[in-house]
């Protein structure tokens, strides 16, 4: 089973100032404008950063009067979360959920 269709998802999310875009939106629709703000960056680089997510499929946009408001779009962040899930769950056969407990044990220094 092939999911390359994730590849431009994983792509945008790589970058932490597009992660900072999602984290923001987790809260409800911001207007381009607001981004600007939260985000002390030019209007170029606040555009390119939106329309990756959005043709990675992770945002929709609409425009409201003046406003172009931003919406996380859900179902793109639950396909690249399902892919993660069955790999986590291959690698260490168990729920990706049951790895937060999980310590990890350093071999002692020589």
């Amino acid at each position: 089973m092939f999911n390359e269709h994730l590849c431009p998802v994983f792509r945008a999310l790589a970058d932490p100032r597009r992660l900072w875009y999602v984290e923001a939106l987790l809260d409800g629709d911001v207007s381009f404008g607001e981004f600007a703000e939260i985000f002390t960056v030019s209007q170029p680089t606040v555009i390119h950063h939106l329309k990756v997510l959005e043709e990675c499929g992770l945002l929709l946009s609409r425009k409201e009067g003046r406003l172009r408001l931003y919406t996380l779009r859900r179902e793109g962040l639950k396909q690249a979360y399902d892919w993660m899930e069955r790999i986590v769950w291959k690698a260490y056969r168990a729920p990706p959920d049951s790895l937060l407990h999980v310590q990890v044990h350093k071999p002692p220094r020589p």
